[in-house]
């Protein structure tokens, strides 16, 4: 029992996540440049949004893979804006 549970919690460690937009906005900065590891719940990119800043955090430790904006970039709902493996 205890061989297969440390088998299925390695299975969600692996791929990609991608960290999207969870509404339309603005990149206000960019905190961390691809290549840089993370730590979960690391800031990633700030989106300002009706006149509110919110931070995307990294969803899990790992490598950023790709930053897909830059600031003065405008995204909408649903955008890919890093890529943490």
């Amino acid at each position: 029992k205890r061989l297969r549970s440390g088998q299925d919690s390695d299975r969600h460690h692996h791929g990609l996540a991608e960290i999207t937009a969870p509404m339309p906005g603005k990149v206000v900065r960019v905190q961390i440049a691809a290549g840089d590891s993370v730590e979960k719940g690391s800031g990633i990119v700030v989106v300002e949004a009706m006149k509110m800043q919110n931070e995307m955090k990294s969803p899990r430790a790992g490598v950023i893979v790709s930053i897909n904006v830059k600031p003065g970039d405008t995204v909408n709902a649903g955008d890919v804006l890093a890529v943490v493996e």
